[in-house]
Parts: C-alpha cells; structure tokens; sequence
C-alpha cells in the first residue's frame, strides 16, 4: 500500500472530531468568559458547549442531507427549460414574475 494514501486516510479520519473539538473548546471558552458576567448564567462543561453547538447547527444552520437531491431537482428543471421553445421560456418567466411581484407581505390572501 502506499504510504502517501495512508496518510491521506489518517488525515481524513482525525481532522473532523479534531475541529469538533476545538470549535466546541472555543465555544465553551467564550460561553464561560462572556456570558456570567453579562447575562448572570452558569458556567457550562465542554459536553455541555457540545450539546449547544450541535443544537445551534440543527436550528440555525440546516443538516444540508439533501444537497444532493436539490442539485439533482436542479438539473431537472434546467433540462426541462432547455427543451422549451423561446415563447414557452417567455411565458415561463413572465408566469413567474407575476406570482412573485407582490412580496411575501403584499400578497392579497383572496
């Protein structure tokens, strides 16, 4: 086996749990120096820093598990406005444009 492939798979396997664990350090490092002092709560454990992290990325940030799905929907819709002809494309977009003119406040709900 070659050796520059192994390091390769080392790398791959140690350097997710190992930027898990510094970014929940720092996490759990600002928590306990900022937020006592201005808010008057607990320190937290590194497991607690952990627990805030993941349930932040789950709130905030998405799981992202269907990139792959909306890249494929993507492609559909692309080849499906590729085999429109341009007076098709044109009301296509012209549709589009009127159902998304008004604003998500502005829309009449009759």
């Amino acid at each position: 086996m070659n050796h520059k492939h192994k390091k390769g798979w080392i790398f791959l396997l140690l350097c997710p749990p190992l930027i898990l664990v510094a970014v929940t350090l720092i996490v759990m490092w600002l928590w306990n120096c900022l937020l006592p002092e201005i808010l008057g709560v607990k320190s937290i454990t590194f497991w607690q820093a952990m627990g805030i992290l993941i349930l932040s990325k789950i709130l905030f940030g998405g799981l992202h598990f269907g990139k792959g799905m909306r890249d494929f929907k993507e492609r559909k819709m692309r080849e499906k406005m590729a085999g429109l002809s341009p007076e098709e494309r044109e009301k296509f977009k012209e549709v589009w444009k009127n159902r998304c003119s008004g604003g998500f406040f502005n829309r009449n709900n009759g």
